[in-house]
């Protein structure tokens, strides 16, 4: 199956059934974007997480693959307590994205978009992938959407700990789990979770995103004579454990500095933590980070660290910042929270979490045997290809696709 011609009507995707419909009553078409056949596969997907430009290259590769027609809804921003995400049109040849409204924007359990059913109706797909939690009103008004259409649905999950939510969204989570046609997870805790919860329907566990090796890789070259620069990168609140990087680097030897990007509600104090520490000069707050400038900013590490801490409502569910600097060729240091460990696998380190005594010590292996920094950054890169590139995951996504349209 191929992808043929440049069809539209009225700014919308058609098809060979709509130009045929359009030629029987003599209305007339223009030229505007591809055309499919009627043996073409039609996907919509909505995904506020497909705001960030490097994200969108996983889009690219779905949309790649012979026999998919692929349309995405977004916001046009989304209004994170930590600050708002606006859309970046960074990767978006090759499927349609559709810029709707949000109601209760901000809102991770409340929102939703109002004209998903105008989406739908105008889009006619054979499976809606809502890339969202279960216990979302999105995701249960998008499969109710879906199901009085005859339309197949999937939902994605990342959560990883078990917990009961209050009514309604309680009900609304066992409503979608009796009727989702499939679901994707993105750990084998999350699986756990919805089996135990009930969810009896078909699953697989595939990352929400991979990384695009083309866009995260190593640098030329590193400057072995530098001072070693150690990184974090996300949001800053205490489960994400930026106050344990500070206080193990700061007994460390010899010369270094530490970079921290991102925002959130715990910067004030974390500057203060650096300053009472006495490195407070050695510390650079880089604020947040745009997705597409990420890669050049990893570039310029020598150490990437994820110091997450289980909280009783919170484990690291993937640490997606670790394969992008293990795509770029960064030595990575982890908790063994959540699923940190699964992640980096033997191309890393990983200490106890909580332990910045543990932490040190790793530091301090990276700082004193750059040969282990350029063994470690060579083989998370290796992981990465070999396990969580975009084409990888656009791939396993695509046949859970095709598994649904031939049940």
């Amino acid at each position: 199956m191929s992808k043929q011609g440049n069809y539209s009507r009225i700014g919308f995707c058609v098809n060979v059934r709509d130009i045929r419909q359009l030629q029987a009553t003599g209305q007339d078409f223009i030229p505007a974007f591809p055309v499919y056949t009627d043996e073409m596969m039609r996907v919509l997907m909505v995904s506020k997480a497909c705001l960030a430009g490097s994200y969108q290259t996983k889009l690219e590769a779905i949309a790649g693959h012979d026999g998919i027609e692929l349309a995405v809804v977004v916001p046009p921003v989304w209004q994170d307590p930590a600050g708002p995400i606006h859309l970046e049109r960074s990767h978006t040849a090759g499927y349609r994205l559709f810029v709707d409204p949000l109601r209760f924007n901000g809102h991770y359990h409340l929102h939703y978009y109002p004209r998903l059913g105008e989406r739908l109706d105008q889009f006619r797909p054979d499976i809606l992938h809502m890339d969202e939690e279960p216990y979302n009103v999105a995701t249960w008004h998008g499969v109710r959407q879906a199901k009085a259409r005859g339309i197949r649905t999937l939902f994605f999950s990342w959560q990883n700990l078990a917990r009961d939510y209050p009514p309604p969204f309680r009900w609304m989570e066992g409503w979608v789990l009796r009727h989702a046609d499939h679901a994707l997870v993105g750990n084998e805790a999350a699986a756990e979770v919805w089996r135990a919860k009930g969810y009896q329907g078909p699953l697989c566990v595939i990352p929400q995103f991979g990384v695009d090796p083309d866009l995260f890789h190593p640098p030329a070259e590193r400057d072995p004579g530098r001072a070693l620069t150690i990184g974090y990168a996300g949001r800053l609140v205490p489960e994400k454990g930026v106050d344990l990087l500070l206080q193990a680097v700061s007994s460390l030897p010899g010369l270094w500095q530490v970079h921290i990007a991102g925002d959130g509600p715990e910067r004030r104090a974390l500057e203060r933590l650096a300053g009472e520490l006495g490195i407070g000069e050695r510390v650079h707050f880089d604020g947040a980070i745009a997705t597409m400038q990420m890669p050049a900013y990893l570039r310029e590490l020598d150490v990437l660290v994820l110091a997450s801490r289980t909280r009783p409502r919170w484990k690291e569910q993937f640490g997606r910042i670790l394969v992008e600097a293990m795509a770029t060729g960064v030595a990575v240091a982890g908790a063994d929270s959540g699923e940190i460990a699964n992640v980096i696998g033997d191309a890393g380190l990983i200490f106890p979490e909580g332990d910045a005594a543990a932490l040190s010590a790793c530091l301090q292996r990276l700082l004193q045997e750059p040969g282990l920094r350029e063994a470690l950054g060579n083989a998370g890169r290796q992981r990465v290809l070999q396990r969580f590139t975009q084409a990888q995951i656009a791939a396993a996504t695509v046949a859970v696709y095709r598994s649904l349209v031939e049940a």
